[in-house]
């Protein structure tokens, strides 16, 4: 009888659930009316998603972003669209199309329509070559849903694609195509969010950005662009900033005239107009990046197609453009072993056991990662990471220290730079720094093996939540954790305090001594630490900066 009556309460609560459902319908934007979709997502907890609204014109080629010209009806925003023209991944094809700005929203409902909620906009990675505003999918289960994190932390998530690859970042080095049109992509969808988010139920003054790998050096250029002056209140980057050595072309032109001869166009005053008319396939397949790399000629050299320094967008230098983010609040932090990725492709032993790497590989990266300041640099770099090796190193030290390497000349100390940078620079802007330390859960990795490139991705959106099975109970952890302070940090500036309880209070970074927080499963009071790899810090910025610059032909 109990049992009975236990399921008409809770069948009753259902259908008054159901009958209370808040859900925005029909949706006013500058372009039109848009209509998504409401679902449940618990007990009086619902969510309504918005799929493919666009946020600007299908674009010109080698083109700035244009307003849309608007639609008649009701716009149905119920399915994603196609991601930018892009490489497939193994880069002997192209897949999407150039009619791709389009964006996707995630709004939280109770009872009532919510209002006046934090916006997080998310910029994906992938190389300023690859990438969608959905991300990787599996079994209709998209990397980049921002489901959870809306529902959990109680924010409006939007996700957008942008320009990649020769579309998106080809720059012929002057006005014919200065570049940058990615970049401006991003900066079109972060302006339609502040424009049209509030009839969404959003609050159009508390807007985060936060992005991963490019997407986090993308994240990085939007604040210190004065293009985004007032739209911008808080940023998250995760393991990559503007300061990246692969995060700025300086040397455009010449890619430009690489692409063109590839598709017989002139490297003359003609390129441009030329590449415009050449189909668009043909000139994103000439904007493949070379992957046959070594230990000699690193995989990081030949990321060529990114962002370049335009006079417009980007007006200078980005180290001295920091003054343009003094107001806002940033979050910026590295994987322990981002750079484990990139040193498999340099240096393939690295994950296999049976397989030693000899030290000749070691010093033989060490040179060609100092190839901007020359041999002496390289020698320099070669002895300060093998300093404490001794006369027998083992293997697996040998092979940890190749991983270091790369993770911070191509991650860490940008990084650990741009957070100095923002720090000095600010002025009502907070400052905080992390180091993501869960170690990587793919089984053919190396015993001693951190955190991965993009392995902080799963826990930022939630996976252990949408699919458990696929998780141990310490994921969920640290997915809960991870959330809670990314949208504590969107509601109030301060990752420690919103609607989320966090395990421990992360202190801002110049507070006392440089402080990090270390986020893995076993967060605790030890996990603030300070001084992030001071030494490795100190030796790039100071002692390699001082070594003469070489010219390059």
């Amino acid at each position: 009888m109990m049992m009975a009556m236990l399921g008409v309460f809770i069948s009753v609560a259902l259908i008054l659930g159901t009958a209370n459902a808040a859900s925005l319908g029909s949706v006013y934007t500058e372009g039109g009316m848009v209509q998504g979709k409401s679902h449940s997502v618990g007990l009086f907890r619902y969510m309504d998603v918005f799929k493919g609204i666009p946020f600007a014109a299908p674009p010109g080629r080698l083109e700035k972003p244009v307003p849309h010209p608007g639609w008649d009806g009701v716009l149905k925003a119920t399915d994603y669209r196609m991601r930018c023209m892009q490489l497939n991944l193994l880069a002997t094809d192209v897949v999407g199309s150039e009619d791709c700005l389009y964006l996707n929203i995630w709004i939280p409902q109770g009872n009532t329509v919510s209002t006046n909620l934090p916006v997080m906009v998310f910029i994906y990675g992938g190389g300023f070559l690859l990438g969608g505003g959905q991300g990787a999918n599996f079994l209709d289960n998209y990397l980049y849903d921002g489901q959870e994190i809306a529902d959990r932390g109680n924010v409006i998530v939007v996700t957008f694609n942008y320009r990649v690859g020769s579309l998106g970042f080809l720059s012929s080095g002057d006005a014919d195509a200065p570049g940058n049109y990615g970049l401006w992509d991003q900066h079109t969808a972060i302006a339609w969010v502040h424009r049209n988010i509030r009839n969404f139920g959003g609050n159009p003054d508390n807007i985060t950005i936060f992005g991963e790998s490019a997407g986090g050096a993308s994240v990085n250029f939007q604040i210190l662009s004065p293009k985004n002056n007032g739209l911008i209140r808080r940023a998250i980057s995760q393991s990559g900033v503007a300061l990246c050595p692969w995060a700025v072309n300086r040397n455009p032109r010449q890619y430009a005239e690489e692409i063109a001869t590839k598709v017989g166009c002139p490297t003359d005053s003609g390129m441009v107009a030329c590449l415009r008319r050449t189909d668009p396939k043909v000139v994103t397949l000439a904007g493949n990046v070379k992957f046959s790399t070594s230990a000699s000629d690193p995989i990081v050299h030949n990321l060529a197609l990114s962002p370049v320094i335009d006079g417009d967008f980007l007006p200078a230098e980005p180290d001295t453009l920091f003054g343009n983010a003094a107001d806002i609040d940033y979050i910026a932090g590295v994987n322990d072993m981002d750079g484990h990725i990139f040193a498999t492709l340099d240096i393939p032993s690295i994950n296999n056991a049976l397989v030693s790497t000899p030290v000749e590989e070691v010093r033989a990266l060490s040179v060609a990662l100092s190839e901007s300041r020359g041999l002496d640099a390289g020698i320099a770099t070669y002895e300060e990471y093998t300093v404490n090796w001794g006369s027998k190193p083992s293997d697996s030290d040998i092979k940890k220290t190749v991983v270091d390497m790369e993770t911070d000349y191509i991650f860490l100390v940008p990084t650990q730079t741009a957070l100095y940078l923002h720090s000095d620079h600010a002025k009502s802007g907070r400052t905080y720094s992390y180091l993501f330390s869960e170690p990587s859960r793919i089984p053919l990795f190396p015993l001693w093996m951190g955190a991965d490139h993009a392995d902080d991705l799963q826990y930022v959106f939630g996976k252990p939540f949408t699919t458990p099975l696929g998780y141990f109970p310490r994921h969920r952890d640290v997915a809960k954790y991870m959330i809670s302070y990314w949208t504590n940090f969107a509601q109030t500036g301060d990752p420690n305090k919103g609607e989320s309880s966090v395990p421990v209070t992360w202190p801002e970074f110049a507070s006392n001594g440089h402080q990090y927080l270390d986020i893995n499963n076993k967060i605790n009071r030890d996990s603030v630490k300070q001084m992030l790899r001071t030494r490795l810090v100190y030796y790039w910025t100071t002692v390699f900066a001082s070594f003469p610059g070489v010219q390059k032909n």
